[in-house]
């Protein structure tokens, strides 16, 4: 069994107009002020309201203090609740006699701008604004024996006062504006010089990128044909066919580190031309599937190198593949350059939570190239498997011979 309702009011007529506006937050210090500024209303108009000299001596002294009391008091509030003040002291105001209206005057212009810039609630403080003129207006006309039927609400002594304040008050402001401006260029030049150094420190980590991509790149191709080129001439009269392919080797050796810089560059040159043929030349960056070559170009120089895959081999991301592979490459490259005449094992094991790289080799003697050596390899080699939360270690072996070992954290499936 179903039961049907009877369609209500449309939303807009059930639900209460709410604000428009964020309602008034006033802090400790406003509420001072506001409490203050309604104490000076009080006095001043207690001080009006007991002056027996005519208009107000026609009046009895205690309901108009009781008017004042009624129109002062509320402006203590006027931030919090700027619209029922409002309408409070527009009531004091129409109780008051049509010959004193200077007796509320004041208290109604404070708490008309207090409902202006205030009130959350825009609509009604704007018809009740207009409400307030009306009403000024039409009692400014009922009072007698005045030019155009308005009182004069400002006596003579407040003058010089109604001149000086606003003038103070612009002052301020001014004086403020200037100090607010000064501080924001200080800013501004903060920020500024804040930008100026993240800039240059985003230059130095490019610059510093580049050197490691290619120093990896360049120094084990260049030091393996180093080696070949050695070993050529020192068969070349000997034996001529071993030194043509030591030197084929180094052909070949060539060939691929140009290769390589041509993509580190093609890289860093890149523009964002979608149509640009070069850019789909671009091959990525080597692997592990590229151990293999990388190890048949190292055992061309005569250095035994041995490899051994464990665990579960599976893609990995391309950063966490490059970083292996630079690995190897620079572990291979220092075992040429100090531990001549030296075999080398290299071992990757995949492992559920984490790959490891280790490059050991047997010892040897170190080559001319040995005293060129900087440890940049090394320190680039820490930086790159910082990125993925990797740690290296490297040392020699008990037994003789270096170690190069590194581990890669990885995410589990």
């Amino acid at each position: 069994m179903t039961t049907t309702r009877a369609p209500g009011p449309p939303a807009r007529l059930r639900a209460p107009a709410g604000p428009d506006g964020p309602a008034p937050a006033p802090t400790p210090r406003s509420r001072l002020f506001d409490a203050a500024l309604a104490l000076v209303v009080l006095v001043a108009e207690i001080d009006y309201a007991v002056d027996p000299d005519p208009p107000t001596g026609r009046h009895g002294t205690t309901g108009l203090v009781c008017l004042v009391l009624l129109a002062s008091v509320p402006l203590a509030w006027r931030r919090r609740y700027p619209l029922a003040v409002l309408w409070i002291v527009l009531a004091a105001n129409m109780l008051t006699p049509a010959d004193v209206t200077r007796l509320t005057f004041y208290a109604c212009v404070i708490a008309a701008y207090s409902a202006a810039a205030f009130s959350p609630h825009r609509t009604a403080a704007i018809a009740t604004l207009a409400l307030a003129v009306l009403l000024t207006f039409t009692i400014g006309r009922a009072v007698p024996h005045t030019p155009f039927g308005v009182e004069p609400t400002v006596p003579t002594q407040y003058v010089p006062l109604m001149i000086s304040a606003p003038l103070v008050v612009v002052t301020v402001g001014l004086r403020t504006w200037k100090v607010r401006a000064a501080e924001s260029r200080v800013r501004l030049a903060e920020v500024e010089q804040r930008q100026a150094e993240a800039l240059r420190g985003a230059v130095a980590h490019e610059r510093a990128r580049i050197a490691r991509e290619l120093h990896d790149v360049v120094t084990h191709n260049v030091s393996v044909m180093v080696i070949q080129a050695g070993a050529a001439r020192k068969i070349m009269d000997a034996e001529p066919e071993q030194a043509r392919e030591a030197l084929l080797a180094v052909e070949a050796g060539g060939r691929t580190a140009l290769g390589e810089l041509r993509q580190v560059m093609g890289l860093l040159t890149m523009d964002d031309d979608p149509d640009d043929p070069g850019e789909g030349e671009l091959e990525p960056q080597p692997g592990l599937e590229r151990l293999g070559p990388l190890i048949d170009r190292t055992r061309g120089t005569g250095t035994p190198v041995e490899l051994t895959v464990s665990g579960t081999v599976r893609p990995l991301p391309a950063g966490v593949e490059l970083t292996a592979y630079r690995v190897v490459q620079e572990a291979l490259t220092n075992a040429l350059k100090h531990a001549g005449g030296s075999s080398a094992v290299v071992r990757v094991d995949y492992g559920e939570r984490e790959l490891r790289v280790e490059v050991t080799d047997s010892g040897g003697t170190p080559g001319p190239a040995a005293a060129t050596g900087n440890g940049r390899g090394l320190v680039g080699l820490r930086e790159r498997l910082a990125v993925h939360g990797g740690t290296l270690s490297n040392g020699p072996r008990p037994l003789g011979g270096y170690r190069v070992r590194a581990l890669i954290p990885l995410e589990c499936a």
